[in-house]
C-alpha cells in the first residue's frame, strides 16, 4: 500500500525429531443398515404377557434389527422424549434396535435377557423417557430388577 513493498518471506518446513504417533486410525463411517424385525417383536410381547408388564403399550414399542454397526452392545432402547412427541403429535413410543452381529449368535435364553434388559429401561409411566442404569444398593438398583425379571421369566419356562 503507498508504494511500500512487503518482503514475502518463504517458510520451510522444520523437521520435527519427535517420532510420528502410530496409534489408533479413524474409523471410516459405514453406512448402517436397518429392517423391521417382526420376530424381535414377537419375542418382546411374550416376554411382555408372560411376565404381566401390563404397563408396556405394546402397540407402541417397535423392533428393528441393524447390520453393520461398530457398537459393542448387542441391543439399544430408543426413546421417543416429549418434544418430539408434541412435535409429530405421536404417543410415546420406544424403539428396541437389536445388532445382528452380536445378538443374533446369543442362545435364546440370553437373547431373553438382553430384551428384557431394554424393557427394563421403560419406566412404567410409559412416557417416552428413558431409566438409566443406577448401580446403587437397594430397590432402585437397576441390574437387579433385570436378574428378577430374568429369573421369573425362567420360571415361566420351568412351569
Amino acid at each position: 500500500m503507498f508504494g511500500l513493498k512487503r518482503k514475502v518471506v518463504k517458510k520451510t518446513p522444520v523437521k520435527s525429531t519427535k517420532p510420528k504417533k502410530r496409534g489408533r486410525k479413524k474409523k471410516a463411517w459405514a453406512k448402517v443398515d436397518w429392517e423391521h424385525a417382526p420376530d424381535i417383536k414377537k419375542q418382546v410381547d411374550e416376554l411382555a404377557e408372560n411376565l404381566q408388564l401390563d404397563y408396556l403399550q405394546l402397540e407402541n414399542i417397535y423392533c428393528i434389527r441393524s447390520s453393520t454397526s461398530k457398537a459393542r452392545a448387542y441391543a439399544r432402547i430408543w426413546g421417543l422424549n416429549n418434544v418430539w412427541q408434541m412435535a409429530l403429535e405421536k404417543p410415546p413410543s420406544y424403539v428396541i434396535e437389536v445388532l445382528s452381529q452380536h445378538f443374533d449368535k446369543l442362545p435364546e435364553k440370553e437373547k431373553a435377557k438382553v430384551l428384557l434388559h431394554e424393557i427394563t429401561h421403560i419406566p412404567k409411566n410409559f412416557s417416552g423417557s428413558l431409566i438409566p442404569h443406577i448401580h446403587k444398593k437397594g430397590a432402585r438398583n437397576f441390574h437387579d430388577k433385570v436378574d428378577q425379571l430374568f429369573s421369573q421369566y425362567l420360571d415361566k419356562l420351568e412351569e
